[in-house]
């Protein structure tokens, strides 16, 4: 436990919140590798600010685990917390505190502990870490680490995301995508209002029925019960528009999102926001009221995760975790539904809670860092074993 201390508390230290680079935290870890003689590939971001990283362990062979992590972590700004976000505290509560503890460097800190270990073992499989930039915006930076690692590592691989799960394994994930809605209409004075539209009041019947969705969804029986919010779920997050008043608001705009389930699509649930949007300019076109209304897409639609295609990886996870029961579902999104649509057996588990995630004094329990920690050296043993001997 150690050393998953120890390197925990170097990865919080490296402030890698999403609007920030996360390059001194590659370095750090493309260094550590190093020190044990693990090759790494960074996939660098358009912008160059940003990296993904890809380390494989033991031979180049079919088969073996991906496991995969994001670097970045949410702000810190607003919230309350009792001590540096970016300096790990021991609580002497069996809970460690910092940014990303949880969210998910704890995860990332057991793989990196496990590596002094893997690299002297007699793999007949690979290890591969896989570590990720911007997933906390949408799962940005995975896509190109998955098609490098697919084209250019491993397309037989089974592929274990750490979110938090608290050591029990996910197999289904909603799908998710962030969405901008501009709303123009025209300014007048407020005593005159038939000389102009307001962009705030249009706003906010396209509000209502982004809400009236979700409600038609579970009306038409649309529900998953492995979830615990168990349909598609569509909510407004940020809404400003409007300079005074008494001025009727020229332009008001909204963020907003869609959580579909893997059942549903993003295209099908948007496409019912659209029509009413586009019913609803017409009516006010026809009563001399212009208006204008575009929504732009803030993320490239996150995949949800299916609870199919995951025999032998479930099976790795469920061999070599203490009483894993059911398995589980859950409303975040990850990258494990980017695997999946690659044709790779991908589950999520990791050590923590979702419930400690994002908030202030995020903490991760030292209990769960050990379950993770024998968990990866019970698997290590397993990829001892050849592929095809596992396979059978």
């Amino acid at each position: 436990m150690s050393d998953v201390v120890t390197l925990l508390g170097k990865l919080v230290s490296f402030d890698t919140t999403s609007s920030r680079s996360n390059l001194a935290l590659i370095e750090f870890i493309e260094a550590y590798l190093a020190d044990y003689g693990v090759k790494s590939e960074r996939v660098m971001s358009p912008c160059g600010q940003k990296a993904n990283l890809i380390a494989r362990i033991g031979p180049d062979a079919p088969g073996g685990v991906m496991l995969s992590g994001h670097t970045d972590v949410v702000p810190v700004a607003g919230q309350p917390w009792l001590s540096d976000p970016f300096s790990l505290r021991d609580g002497d509560d069996g809970r460690l505190y910092g940014r990303g503890t949880c969210d998910m460097k704890g995860f990332i800190a057991c793989a990196l502990s496990m590596v002094p270990a893997w690299v002297n073992a007699p793999l007949k499989q690979p290890i591969y870490l896989g570590f990720s930039y911007d997933e906390e915006i949408g799962c940005v930076g995975a896509p190109d680490l998955i098609r490098r690692f697919y084209q250019h590592y491993s397309n037989t691989a089974h592929v274990i995301v750490g979110e938090p799960t608290s050591m029990q394994p996910v197999v289904a994930q909603k799908g998710a995508t962030n969405l901008r809605t501009t709303v123009i209409g025209r300014e007048a004075h407020s005593s005159q209002v038939y000389q102009g539209t307001s962009a705030i009041h249009v706003a906010a019947r396209l509000v209502t029925f982004i809400e009236d969705t979700m409600d038609a969804l579970v009306k038409e029986g649309r529900v998953d019960e492995a979830f615990n919010v168990p349909h598609t779920s569509l909510h407004v997050g940020k809404i400003h528009g409007g300079t005074a008043i008494n001025i009727m608001a020229r332009e008001c705009q909204f963020e907003w999102e869609i959580r579909h389930l893997p059942t549903d699509t993003f295209d099908e649930i948007y496409a019912r926001v659209q029509a009413y949007g586009e019913q609803l300019k017409a009516a006010l076109d026809a009563q001399g009221k212009h208006v204008e209304i575009h929504t732009e897409a803030l993320n490239v639609t996150v995949p949800g995760l299916a609870d199919r295609d995951n025999t032998h990886v479930l099976r790795l996870a469920k061999d070599h975790l203490p009483e894993a029961c059911c398995h589980h579902a859950v409303a975040y999104a990850t990258e494990a539904g980017q695997f999946q649509r690659e044709g790779l057996q991908t589950i999520i588990l990791g050590p923590g809670s979702i419930a400690q995630a994002h908030q202030p004094d995020e903490y991760i329990d030292k209990s769960e860092l050990e379950a993770c920690e024998a968990f990866m050296a019970r698997m290590g043993n397993a990829l001892e074993q050849p592929f095809e001997a596992q396979k059978s």
